[in-house]
């Protein structure tokens, strides 16, 4: 039987089923498809195919999943570090989007961040920003699978005038995009301090209406939580659950702040929690308590956030410090093993939108995302336990090559889809502009 692609692996990881790796296997693809996975010396016998390529020295796993990203401020990479969270946002990063912020900022630093992405083996990622329309458009343009947040606040910015035009823009926006196979619409209002119970409770109707998840910023620090209990007099989760958004279509961002009881009830909810560790330890935030919040349940998936405020865009970098951290929180060196590590940044990612029926493992009849890790480099030798090895050792550089729906958007690290000269020079000239004010 002829097919598009055979990629023969000596070590393939398909995450489903749980510690499951897979040696001198091959992985066939045909139409964006997974057809099956099988001992290489018989997919030579059922199989034939004109891109046919062995990997020998590298890991095949599914492509990662980033939960969490604000993807047009990798322009603003740099331009306002060491602070806290507030003073960031309203004396640096608010000021900057009000002068700067226009559909050419956001297709420029949406195409920046989509190709840091690819080169470290995201091959979905979920947004949230301004213009949902332009990083859309640069996602397809890209072959990049994504999730598009449709944004709400309650004030005037350049993409909407009101929580009602947001709401407005984002059914129209979503119906325009519904069935894009590559592009996962959500709905994203920014924050319990951003956005009203109003618009809130429209967006909690709208979400079980179109079954769209619900992306948004919850109990991120301890200032947002007392501004809520001077404000509203109950913690934002609670306000949160009344309006009827607690439910398996939420995704709770960062989520530092919280409580035994309020992990007990995202368990019981089927909330995902979106962990951002390292945008969680810069800003100084708080700890996400993922250990004991697995132990009831919760989804936990893992996001970089911003490339503003991390100041890069690594799940695999991500991955290592959510399980060290984890463990240093816990004070317990067994909780979150690097495989409860890995599921968190693909199939874990993918449950969190919906989308575990089509990526995050490599199973026959899913979309072929994945990716080849090069593990034949001195950073990864000597090669004991793969799996703790991708987590604790392994960094992006390594990842080699990288495919979306079956087509090859890197190919020996070089992008596939990418003008990268033009690129640098977009983000330099984008440098000289912000620098200037």
């Amino acid at each position: 039987m002829a097919v598009d692609t055979m990629i023969h692996a000596h070590q393939l990881l398909p995450v489903e089923p749980s510690n499951c790796l897979l040696i001198d296997h091959s992985l066939i693809v045909d139409n964006g498809r997974i057809i099956e996975l099988l001992p290489t010396e018989h997919a030579h016998k059922k199989y034939t195919s004109h891109n046919s390529e062995c990997f020998n020295h590298h890991l095949i796993l599914p492509g990662l999943v980033n939960i969490h990203t604000h993807a047009a401020m990798s322009l603003l990479r740099g331009v306002a570090d060491d602070l806290a969270l507030m003073d960031w946002l309203q004396h640096h990063i608010w000021p900057l989007e009000q002068k700067w912020v226009s559909p050419e900022f956001v297709a420029d630093g949406v195409e920046l961040a989509i190709a840091e992405m690819i080169r470290g083996g995201i091959t979905c990622f979920n947004d949230m920003y301004f213009f949902p329309d332009i990083a859309a458009e640069q996602a397809l343009r890209h072959s990049m699978r994504a999730g598009i947040g449709l944004i709400v606040f309650d004030f005037p910015t350049v993409w909407a005038n009101s929580s009602a035009d947001y709401l407005q823009k984002a059914e129209a926006l979503y119906q325009t995009l519904a069935h894009e196979p590559l592009i996962k619409m959500t709905l994203a209002p920014h924050a319990p301090y951003t956005v009203s119970d109003q618009p809130l409770s429209k967006i909690a109707e709208l979400s079980q209406r179109y079954n769209l998840p619900v992306h948004m910023h919850v109990h991120e620090t301890a200032d947002e939580v007392a501004q809520s209990l001077t404000q509203y007099g109950k913690r934002p989760i609670q306000r949160l659950q009344e309006l009827g958004l607690i439910n398996p279509l939420f995704i709770a961002v960062h989520a530092t702040q919280l409580t035994t009881d309020e992990i007990a009830l995202f368990g019981q909810a089927g909330v995902h929690i979106a962990h951002c560790p390292e945008s969680n330890l810069k800003l100084a935030s708080g700890f996400c308590p993922i250990a004991q919040a697995c132990a009831t349940g919760v989804n936990i998936a893992i996001g970089t956030d911003g490339a503003a405020s991390n100041n890069d865009l690594d799940l695999l970098g991500e991955m290592r410090t959510a399980a060290l951290l984890a463990k240093a929180v816990a004070q317990d060196a067994s909780v979150i093993s690097a495989e409860q590590a890995l599921r968190m940044a693909t199939i874990n990612g993918a449950k969190a939108l919906g989308l575990d029926h089509e990526i995050g493992s490599l199973q026959a009849g899913k979309a072929a995302d994945f990716i080849a890790i090069d593990m034949d480099e001195l950073e990864t030798l000597p090669l004991y336990q793969p799996i703790s090895q991708l987590v604790y050792a392994t960094p992006r550089n390594q990842v080699t090559d990288v495919w979306i729906a079956g087509k090859r958007v890197l190919k020996q690290r070089q992008l596939t889809t990418f003008d990268t000269e033009a690129l640098k020079a977009k983000a330099k000239a984008w440098q000289q502009r912000l620098k200037a004010s």
